[in-house]
């Protein structure tokens, strides 16, 4: 059969430059803006002198930077250590039918639709000794327990307040993996007299690879720009225990009026939130991949 050359229409395309336009507008024109003042020394909105890479080094050299990475990669990591087998459990205890299943997932949702701020806020009450709950039950219990005066303390508030806020959405999207998941795969594994382990290690765990891959990456990325949260909470407190990369970039920014090394700084922080990433999806999909090779031996 011979095969006829139909002609291909182009105007097609026409339908997503609408699309172009608003990303260009909305990510590249200010990523070239801050490219800009990154190798620029700003001394007045009409003086302005180049500097290259002098910024960059600056930043590279900054102790208060590398303290404060240090703090987010542990906090991001706490996260995902907390929040992601949480979800699991919860995704795995929630109902699958019936109208039981639908007021569950509105009650686990009901946090996801606060506003950050709000949370912060919220927090902030809850910990007092006070008149908030859990810090005077803390008190009543003989926990000398401040989230403003005492830095572990704080770090642990703002992680806890962290677990509550997000734990949701890892749950909703490992239920929604669990309720794709056919039936024919249960009733093969009771047949086999299959545990209750070894159906979350063999069906359940490989079916939600997928959502959990989107789960950690969505959470490591939030996690690793959190902000309003631990600003309203503890204001990067006490001292700078809760002061993570993205106050710290604004108090360069804001604060110091230091455009040029905020600019530098966040383009660092930009490209250590990709590699990150690229780190942690590679990880996934390799054990995935062993994973799938060790089930077909």
């Amino acid at each position: 059969m011979s095969s006829t050359n139909k002609p291909v229409n182009q105007k097609a395309w026409l339908l997503i430059l609408p699309v172009f336009i608003c990303v260009a507008f909305s990510a590249i024109l200010p990523l070239m803006t801050v490219v800009n003042y990154s190798v620029q020394d700003i001394i007045s909105p009409e003086r302005r002198v180049f500097v290259g890479t002098e910024w960059f080094a600056s930043v590279m050299r900054d102790e208060d930077l590398h303290a404060a990475l240090g703090r987010q990669i542990t906090y991001s990591l706490a996260v995902l250590l907390v929040e992601i087998p949480l979800g699991i459990l919860l995704a795995l205890s929630m109902p699958a039918t019936g109208w039981k299943a639908s007021a569950t997932l509105v009650i686990v949702a009901l946090s996801l639709l606060i506003p950050w701020n709000v949370v912060g806020t919220i927090w902030q009450i809850y910990g007092r000794a006070d008149i908030g709950l859990m810090g005077a039950t803390l008190q009543a219990l003989g926990i000398d327990y401040s989230y403003t005066g005492n830095a572990s303390d704080a770090w642990m508030t703002v992680l806890v307040m962290d677990v509550w806020h997000w734990t949701p959405l890892v749950a909703l999207l490992c239920y929604a993996g669990l309720r794709s998941i056919p039936d024919a795969y249960y009733q093969a594994a009771r047949i086999d007299g299959a545990s209750k382990l070894a159906v979350f290690r063999y069906i359940q765990l490989p079916k939600m690879r997928g959502v959990l891959m989107i789960a950690v990456l969505l959470r490591f990325m939030d996690s690793f720009m959190i902000y309003t949260e631990p600003f309203v909470l503890t204001g990067g407190g006490p001292g700078n225990a809760t002061t993570f990369l993205s106050q710290y970039l604004t108090q360069k920014a804001v604060g110091q009026f230091d455009l040029g090394p905020a600019a530098a700084f966040s383009l660092i922080y930009f490209l250590i939130i990709l590699l990150l990433c690229f780190i942690l999806y590679n990880w996934m999909q390799r054990v995935g991949t062993a994973d799938k090779e060790g089930g077909h031996e």
